[in-house]
């Protein structure tokens, strides 16, 4: 068989044609409107085809302009031939005459079109094939043409028969015999030399742009047996491939691609076909590779980047020859896309022209990718300076081209694509600058190259990719608007998030001072307010950063912070709550448009983007919580900063060390630093930027073009901004925590005794400094979050059953001890001389309130049962040697080693008590007691002799003793780390004691089984008819749809997987990779911050999701943006349905529910039509 070529008129669909958007299958589908077109010649044949098949030929192909080769085919369905066993047909019509070929069988058609070729007589030009996989085809094979226009060594191919898959295809004759590259199809024809057959290799237009050119109606690319190409942007090889068969052995291409992970392949592939030269460079820097190459005749272009018209004229200048030729893959949506695509192009042309580039043609790719164009022409060859070279980037690691669309639900028939219509709707041919009667031409100065090639760096995140639904690319700023009307156009992108903001404004405020009583945790959390108002010390399980605010919202509000805040009481009219709630709320206003711009960065679509925003809106329970003098509106704040700062950062990292690079990482870590800073479930957050840290991380780790010094430079960065910053700035909120409350107040006893002897209105530095016997003082354990050895009147209900001796973190008077001799000692005399107490005195502690010895024995402890129980036993005269303690000095504070000094000092000297009798040590673990025990901290003898167990450690913290002289207030200093560690340690003491009372009822607690599918609510106040009331509860379709999104998630990626393990394509790598990015952080977001619930110990509440909720509601409108809005299966009228029921959903429900938000007046029974669920408990029974 003869060499063949085709052009692009080899193929054209006779008028008029409809395109289904919707039909099965990829591309588009040409349907019949109306009778079969009479243009179409020799259809005597269709009643014919309608008698054996009962359907209409679905369309008239003209395969050859010089032999009037027809081929109609005819798709049969199967109810139709029921009477019939013919599964597909088709009409041979050559130079007028005409023939009907029909089978039962692919191989009963093909014999069926062979007998037809020959009936009709076909010219010897004309050569039927065989059946090939995955159907019949029927190759046109034209000898060549000398027209402009023809692609030497590509072949088009038409195929007929139902159900096999494609109607077209284009070959490049195989440079490698027997060798696929990336999977593709081969077909073997006979007519090689000595009978041998000639092997091509399918060139999918949708997995190439070059490709799709030559469907497209490209007249010319330049490439031809010979010649030498510069492929810019090659990734793995796949179209380089296809440029190597038609170039042929006498032809090179040079081949530049900057990925090493794609270059690796680009090199294994040209292990077989000798004539491409892979080059792993950056195009941006020719001068790199310029000793590797000789000037070539054609340069093609496929890198899109914003600034892809610099590097193709600097490629052009450096190594096209005089009379060469440039072709150029113009990506609209990856330089501006807030204009139309055609306004791009023209602009993209003109920017070709200042480089000196005669434009030829230029048409679109439609119907294989969207919003792209290629562009043919030349440019005049000068000798200059380079232009400056910008920092390093990185092209993708995949073919930069769409792939063909597949279902999930099935694979579709590929239909006839759109090149084959009328020549005038595919082509476009170059313009002169002019959009809509206005001259666009953009000037960009060379400084201007920041582009974005949509996180296809090979050090990017593999989610990063962004090609079908990403944020809008970056592009060079806009110069400064000049009038109002340049302004809005400017900002039209946001103007959808300034909507919503501002009706988050109104749902946040309105009527938000309805009830002035104070509502549930505002007894708390207003409390804590005041006391940054007053300054003094106070102590909560919570980091103080929201706590600081809910205080300088008071401030700002010109509260004094002299109210008390009890639970339920009415607010007085000099304290100012509703500014204070106001205040309060804005952070929840700005959880909003922070959900909008960070479904932008995570690449969503704008449909997906507004249920976004709408689901953050609309959701009763994040409305509500916001609305009160709370902390969870700061704490969602952040949790949502965190993610969009993330999102920021994955979208940067093409860009590495560059000044955004750096400020979105430094962001997010001064936002985890925030929100850890709020409540340490901010914790939960950070490690989900941990988790995709340790990723990034790993994935650069595998870069083998990455330098030592550019891997240190990384890992320091993060360490850095994603280690130390937030330390730094969750360190720093206690230090302004300190430095603010710098008063005694009611938390003192959480602290050190150094500390606390600091604040003013403590009276410790003023007491006696020596310790004496007959001296009353309290003894602090030393260990982190410890607390004051105490005793009461309750007796232990296992064990002796003797006075119960515990460590308790509040003053009281059962903390106070009086040091006394022995029994074996005399009395002591308070008139005589004084005796101080010293290293290795033997003493009885008498606790003060009861009288009683303290005192230890052979009996378990309640809760560590290897040490010995510690009790107060006896009186003034009842005791035994088991009443006898040790006093073990371990050094001073200020004094140092206990060799230096002999008296014992109260505040500084560290002390260890030794059990005379058992020799074990006193000690207090932060091990809290059951009810019976107040949950108190347990206090045991420990056996183990563990002299750096700071836990055994004690000082004297309050002394009193008439005796003795004041202190010197000089001497008291505490070191801000220990004081930081110490009430972190009594936070998480505290902390865990918040279990469930299992003698008692919360009405109000939940399980964390109970939140996903919202089971239970929380009633916020009282609930009596007279007062307004609230009820904390999600939006019922936001929470329950996206807790089913989170499964639906799940089983999409198993069906996925599976799929991918028997060979099945459902989609292109780029959105694979989106798809796995956004539901990595959406899944994995939710199990973080859901998790950890599920083994708490603590009691829990429904409020404790609402962070959780974030990231499910991100998974609910991935998902619905897969499957729906960017499906190629719908139409956009089926998207807009789709996308207004869910929307009209969300606000409907929002407002049948937003009294629970903005407050039931009067009895609740009356409101009906709230109880959704029975275990609801908003109605009363």
């Amino acid at each position: 068989m003869a060499h063949a070529t085709c052009s692009r008129a080899s193929l054209n669909i006779v008028p008029p044609l409809k395109v289904i958007e919707d039909a099965p299958g990829y591309g588009y589908r040409p349907s019949i409107e109306g009778e079969f077109p009479s243009e179409c010649p020799g259809m005597n044949n269709i009643g014919r085809l309608r008698k054996f098949t009962g359907a209409t030929p679905s369309y008239c192909a003209k395969i050859s302009t010089d032999t009037d080769l027809f081929l109609a085919r005819v798709e049969v369905i199967q109810e139709a031939v029921e009477d019939s066993e013919v599964v597909a047909a088709a009409v041979i019509v050559v130079d007028g005459a005409e023939a009907l070929a029909v089978g039962a069988e692919e191989e009963d058609l093909v014999g069926a079109v062979e007998d037809v070729v020959v009936e009709v007589e076909v010219p010897a030009a004309v050569e039927s094939s065989r059946s090939v996989a995955m159907g019949v085809v029927v190759e046109a094979l034209v000898e060549e043409e000398d027209a402009d226009g023809v692609h030497p060594g590509a072949v088009v191919e038409a195929r007929a028969a139902q159900g096999a898959g494609k109607d077209s295809m284009l070959v490049t004759k195989n440079l490698v015999p027997g060798e696929s590259v990336y999977g593709e199809k081969r077909i073997s024809v006979e007519g090689g030399e000595d009978g041998t057959k000639v092997e091509y290799r399918v060139w999918n237009p949708f997995r190439s742009k070059l490709a799709a050119g030559v469907l497209g109606g490209m007249e010319n690319i330049f490439i031809a047996p010979g010649k030498k190409v510069l492929y810019l942007g090659a990734a793995s090889g796949t179209s380089v491939s296809h440029v190597a068969d038609i170039v042929g052995p006498e032809g090179v291409v040079y081949a530049v691609e900057f990925s090493p992970r794609s270059g690796r392949d680009l090199i294994n592939m040209a292990k077989k076909r000798t004539n491409v030269i892979p080059i792993i460079e950056d195009a941006r820097l020719p001068q790199r590779y310029r000793m590797l190459m000789s000037t070539v005749d054609v340069i093609f272009a496929d890198v899109a980047q914003p600034d892809q018209a610099r590097i193709v004229a600097h490629n052009a200048h450096s190594f096209l020859k005089e009379g060469g030729h440039v072709v150029i893959s113009i990506k609209a949506n990856c330089i501006d896309s807030t204009v139309p695509a055609e306004a791009v192009f023209t602009q993209e042309v003109a920017k070709l022209r200042s480089e000196k580039f005669k434009p030829l043609e230029q048409i679109t790719l439609e119907p294989y990718e969207r919003d792209h164009a290629m562009v043919t022409g030349d440019i005049a060859i000068t000798v200059d300076s380079p232009p400056p070279t910008p920092p390093r980037t990185s092209s993708s690691d995949f073919e930069e081209v769409n792939y063909p669309a597949y279902s999930p639900y099935g694979r579709r028939e590929e239909e006839l694509p759109l090149h084959m219509s009328e020549d005038t709707a595919a082509r476009r041919r170059v313009g002169h600058g002019h959009v809509n009667g206005e001259n666009k031409e953009h000037v960009e100065s060379e400084k201007s190259w920041i582009y974005d090639d949509e996180g296809k760096d090979v050090y990017a995140k593999a989610g990063a990719h962004q090609t079908f639904t990403g944020r809008p690319p970056r592009k060079a700023p806009p110069p400064p608007p000049s009038n109002l009307r340049e302004f809005f156009e400017q900002n039209l992108d946001h103007l959808p998030p300034a909507i919503y903001t501002l009706l988050s404004c109104w749902t946040r405020f309105h009527k938000i001072g309805k009830s002035d009583i104070v509502v549930w945790d505002e007894a708390h959390f207003g409390k804590f307010g005041s006391h940054y108002l007053k300054r003094e010390f106070y102590f909560d399980v919570h980091p103080p950063l929201g706590k600081m605010l809910v205080g300088l919202a008071g401030l700002l509000s010109g509260y004094d912070g002299s109210y008390e805040f009890k639970s339920g009481a009415t607010y007085p009219e000099e304290v100012p709550y509703v500014a204070m709630r106001v205040l309060m709320a804005t952070f929840g206003v700005a959880m909003v448009p922070l959900g909008w711009y960070t479904a932008v960065e995570l690449g969503m679509s704008r449909r997906a983007c507004h249920l976004v925003a709408l689901m953050v809106l609309c959701d009763v329970a994040w409305l509500c919580i916001s609305r009160f003098i709370l902390l969870d509106s700061m704490l969602l704040f952040f949790t949502f900063t965190t993610v969009f700062c993330l999102t920021k950062f994955n979208n940067q990292q093409y860009q590495s060390f560059s000044f955004d690079w750096w400020l979105w990482l430094s962001l997010t870590g001064f936002s985890i630093g925030c929100v850890s800073s709020v409540k340490w479930v901010g914790l939960f957050v950070t490690a989900l930027v941990g988790l995709y840290t340790i990723e990034d991380l790993w994935d650069k780790f595998g870069n083998l073009r990455m330098t030592v010094k550019e891997q240190a430079w990384h890992w320091g960065a993060r360490v850095g901004c994603l280690i130390i910053l937030p330390i730094l700035v969750y360190m720093a909120s206690f230090k302004l925590h300190f430095l603010i409350l710098n008063h005694s107040g009611p938390g003192d006893a959480q602290m050190s005794s150094l500390f606390q002897a600091n604040l003013v209105g403590n009276d410790f530095a003023s007491n006696p400094l020596d310790i004496a016997y007959g001296s009353k003082l309290t003894l602090k354990n030393m260990g982190w979050g410890g607390g004051l050895l105490h005793s009461h009147v309750q007796t232990y209900p296992v064990g002796s059953n003797q006075q119960q001796v515990t460590c308790y973190h509040y003053k009281d008077t059962n903390n106070d001890w009086i040091i006394t001799p022995r029994w074996d000692q005399p009395d002591l005399d308070l008139h005589g001389e004084i005796e101080f107490l010293k290293d290795g005195d033997v003493i009885r502690l008498v606790h003060a309130s009861t009288g009683r010895n303290l005192h230890s024995h052979n009996i378990p402890a309640p809760i560590t049962k290897l040490n010995h129980e510690v009790s107060c036993y006896g009186n003034e005269t009842i005791g035994d040697f088991h009443d006898y303690w040790v006093v073990e000095v371990v050094d001073d504070i200020n004094r140092g080693s206990k060799q230096k000094f002999e008296r014992i000092h109260s505040l500084t000297t560290r002390l260890r008590f030794k059990h005379q009798t058992l020799g074990c040590y006193l000690r207090a673990a932060n091990k809290p007691l059951p009810e019976w025990g107040f949950k108190q901290i347990e206090v045991s003898c420990d056996k183990e002799n563990n002299p750096s167990d700071t836990y055994t450690y004690w000082n004297v913290e309050s002394h009193w003793n008439d005796r003795l002289p004041s202190g010197d207030m000089k001497l008291y200093r505490s070191p801000f780390l220990r004081d930081f560690w110490h009430l972190n340690v009594a936070m998480m003491t505290s902390n865990n004691a918040l279990i469930p009372d299992p003698d008692k009822e919360d009405i109000l607690a939940s399980k964390p089984s109970d939140w996903p599918w919202l089971r239970l609510g929380l009633r916020m106040c009282g609930w009596g008819d007279a007062q307004t009331k609230y009820y904390l509860l999600g939006t019922p379709v936001i929470w329950w749809g996206s807790t089913a999104s989170l499964i639906i998630g799940v089983a999409a990626l198993g069906v996925y997987v599976l799929r991918a393990q028997r060979h099945y394509v459902d989609m292109e790598p780029r959105e694979w990779d989106h798809f796995l990015y956004v539901g990595k952080i959406a899944m994995f977001g939710w199990l973080l911050h859901y998790a950890p619930f599920m083994i708490m110990g603590r009691v829990t509440y429904v409020h404790h999701y609402l962070p959780t909720l974030y990231f499910a509601v991100l998974m609910a409108a991935h998902l619905l943006d897969h499957f729906f809005f960017t499906s190629r299966r719908l139409s956009e009228r089926a998207k807009w349905i789709i996308f207004g029921t869910v929307a009209f959903v969300i606000v409907a429900t929002f407002w049948w529910f937003r009294g629970v938000a903005f407050g039931i007046d009067g009895p609740v029974n009356e409101h009906w039509g709230l109880q959704w669920r029975d275990t609801w408990n908003i109605y009363e029974l």
